[in-house]
């Protein structure tokens, strides 16, 4: 009886390119001895998005552990209201993360959770709710974010007259802030009250202030605070709204600086921040707006501020983001940025074709907390 191939044999009547790309034998993830979380994962999380995730885990962990190399956080969807600060908060304290990019809604949400955290409630079976059902919660003022219900006479509301004082004093002063640094001055003036039950050690907005870390917030216009900012410096003269413009006077709409200067200081802080050799690892929690314009940074240097030099010195003079993990639940389609996969980024510029890249098609929420434990040797 003749005795069937061996799995070497068979490797070795594959062509050369597809036998690299097959690993013999079982996954190991070295974890250390006193990590119990991390040992347990490493043992069970083996295969599909589970041993993705463990991979990019393991990834991260000893990027960061070489000198100076940090990640750069992006985050889109509504991670803030979901308590995705209880581990950004982490991170942030173990000083593992160099800055953070985020939608205007992120922002704002994650203050929201620690003025008005005891307001918030969640509806498990979301799905079931009627229309009539959503719009009893329209009416009392609960906003629905899938599961979790947003309060918003308790947190939005709250922080209206705040900071339409600051953005009047800016006005008066003849300043102009970034739209994140106004909300960083609430807590540099005592400006909020914390909800008794909230931990600001759960605010990432809150770690990133007391710890110095960068944020980025393009196209903050698109939240409720930015919302309100514009109705509050909206000087038009349309017959029906004039009637409800911000009294005495709307406020200046050049106290907030454009949105192409956070660009300005995101392409400053990347040269400084890589300038004695450290690297950084993009770590993508959603898509849209808060990931394309951030890990845009690379190509933006490389293709405008050195359009005159080849490519070559481009290369050497602006280095690429070292990494991409990216964690999403849109699948890739025709031209859309999320999901678009991280090769498509080697064509942009933005990634080096031997960058460390994971795609994780799953929910942030659940995936991005494994990761977490594993990089803080939990």
């Amino acid at each position: 009886m003749t005795e069937p191939y061996g799995l070497q044999e068979k490797l070795t009547q594959l062509s050369p390119g597809l036998r690299t790309k097959i690993v013999v034998g079982q996954r190991r993830h070295l974890v250390a001895n006193d990590a119990p979380v991390s040992r347990v994962l490493a043992s069970t999380l083996l295969h599909c998005n589970g041993g993705k995730a463990m991979d990019a885990a393991i990834w991260l962990r000893d990027h960061c552990l070489q000198g100076g190399n940090k990640i750069f956080i992006t985050m889109a969807g509504a991670g803030s209201s979901f308590q995705l600060g209880i581990v950004l908060g982490e991170l942030m304290r173990a000083g593992l993360v160099a800055g953070i990019s985020v939608t205007g809604a992120n922002l704002e949400e994650s203050l929201y959770r620690l003025v008005a955290n005891r307001h918030y409630a969640h509806i498990p079976n979301y799905t079931d709710l009627t229309v009539d059902e959503e719009k009893e919660l329209d009416r009392v003022g609960l906003r629905r974010i899938t599961d979790t219900v947003l309060p918003e006479e308790e947190s939005a509301r709250v922080l209206v007259e705040p900071l339409t004082m600051l953005w009047r004093e800016a006005e008066e002063q003849g300043t102009r802030f970034l739209w994140h640094e106004y909300f960083l001055q609430l807590f540099e003036r005592n400006l909020v009250e914390f909800d008794p039950t909230s931990n600001p050690d759960d605010c990432w907005l809150y770690q990133a202030w007391r710890h110095d870390i960068p944020i980025f917030v393009p196209g903050w216009e698109d939240s409720t605070m930015g919302n309100i900012y514009t109705w509050a410096c909206y000087a038009g003269d349309h017959p029906f709204l004039r009637e409800y413009r911000l009294g005495p006077k709307p406020i200046g709409a050049d106290v907030v600086r454009p949105a192409f200067a956070y660009m300005h200081s995101l392409a400053e802080w990347y040269m400084d921040t890589t300038r004695d050799g450290a690297r950084l690892a993009f770590v993508q929690l959603g898509g849209g707006i808060a990931a394309d314009f951030a890990i845009c940074v690379v190509p933006h240097l490389k293709k405008d501020f050195l359009a005159d030099r080849p490519q070559l010195e481009q290369d050497r003079l602006i280095p690429s983001w070292a990494g991409f993990v990216e964690i999403h639940s849109s699948p890739m389609s025709y031209g859309s940025y999320s999901g678009a996969g991280g090769k498509e980024k080697i064509t942009w510029s933005k990634l080096d074709p031997d960058a460390f890249i994971v795609q994780i098609e799953f929910d942030f929420t659940l995936v991005f907390p494994i990761i977490a434990a594993v990089m803080l040797g939990k």
